[in-house]
């Protein structure tokens, strides 16, 4: 049997479509998609990111936020006036499903951060904003935002991601990327917040896996002013591929390489200058090495990274057809998006899989 053929239950399920020419796609694929690894998640978390689903406000940022009450969304509506021009505040569609239960407040929201602002405290505008959902997240109750990027985003909920799909009424939103998520938690526990993807500004993870470096990452990275209060090991993934990417300016294959590092014996047989990269970078940030099984899909502006753990313990497969390529747990997903796929392939260990949108098409 080939991997990504071989039934895996209670593994978690992840899955991914991408445009290379820009073309929009509904949610609803990318949502049909899961049913065939339905075994592998047990109705605690599901969850989707979509890419260029906001054209209309694309340079505005898209705040998605749960709120547990009304009170909690006053409160919070208040601190963002204090810092952001709000555009548009509506109530997230969605579709009252017996699916579904338990729901909290959904609300959305495309902001600009106000100048005088960053003028005064001399920050960008990306930092601005990272630092201003952190500190929702951590300061005020009942109050999370689990979305921040421009023309993008997530929608996640506790339930089998086929049933997070209809809920969210995913058919009505087009875009050029799309990601999803089955979660099985088998260490922390479920609820809305916990559901992949996790995101910080146009970055998002869906991850199959468990970290067993969990800690080490997290004490690392909260030096820099992160907070890891979602109780998932997924959390930390995502900040540190903003850490990496934005904030260090390391290339996608220069983060992979960090994140699933290569064992000093492989690198000891690379030729002088990858060697001498491949050891910077294990010496810079040795505790940003991700350890334990995993397979990730990381969501940028412009494009898709799918990355295994460095002995490939979480299966992953990938497939193109014309200007799509298509990420999954298992061949059966792809299938459901594309019969007719072609160049299916396992990547390997450590290795990066690197899709992006041609320039200008998105």
């Amino acid at each position: 049997m080939l991997e990504g053929q071989v039934r895996i239950p209670s593994g978690c399920a992840i899955s991914a479509v991408i445009s290379r020419d820009g073309n929009k796609m509904t949610g609803e694929s990318i949502a049909e998609s899961m049913i065939p690894m339905h075994d592998r998640s047990n109705g605690l978390g599901g969850g989707f990111a979509g890419y260029g689903i906001y054209p209309e406000y694309k340079d505005f940022y898209a705040f998605h936020i749960f709120y547990n009450d009304n009170a909690d969304r006053v409160k919070c509506e208040n601190f963002l006036k204090n810092g952001f021009e709000i555009v548009k505040a509506e109530n997230i569609p969605i579709r009252k499903i017996p699916e579904i239960t338990d729901v909290p407040i959904i609300w959305r929201y495309f902001v600009a951060p106000l100048s005088s602002v960053l003028s005064r405290l001399q920050l960008d505008e990306k930092e601005y904003v990272a630092r201003m959902v952190t500190k929702i997240n951590t300061k005020i109750d009942g109050a999370y935002v689990f979305s921040s990027g421009k023309n993008m985003g997530v929608f996640k909920a506790v339930g089998f991601p086929e049933d997070v799909g209809r809920f969210y009424r995913l058919e009505e939103y087009e875009g050029y990327s799309w990601t999803a998520h089955g979660r099985y938690p088998t260490n922390t526990p479920g609820w809305w917040g916990g559901a992949h993807p996790f995101a910080l500004l146009d970055y998002s993870i869906v991850h199959n896996g468990e970290i067993s470096s969990y800690d080490a990452n997290r004490r690392y990275i909260e030096m820099f002013g992160y907070k890891c209060t979602l109780q998932t090991d997924t959390e930390v993934i995502t900040y540190i591929a903003d850490y990496l990417l934005r904030r260090q300016g390391l290339s996608l294959e220069e983060a992979a390489s960090v994140i699933a590092a290569p064992f000093w014996s492989t690198i000891d047989k690379m030729d002088e200058k990858q060697k001498e990269a491949h050891k910077y970078l294990r010496t810079r940030f040795p505790s940003l090495l991700v350890t334990g099984p995993f397979s990730i899909v990381l969501g940028f502006e412009g494009g898709l990274m799918a990355l295994n753990d460095r002995l490939k313990l979480r299966s992953m497969v990938v497939a193109e057809k014309d200007d799509r390529v298509f990420i999954s747990s298992e061949e059966a997903a792809i299938r459901v998006m594309e019969p007719d796929a072609q160049n299916i392939y396992a990547p390997a260990g450590g290795e990066p899989v690197i899709v992006k949108v041609k320039e200008g098409a998105y």
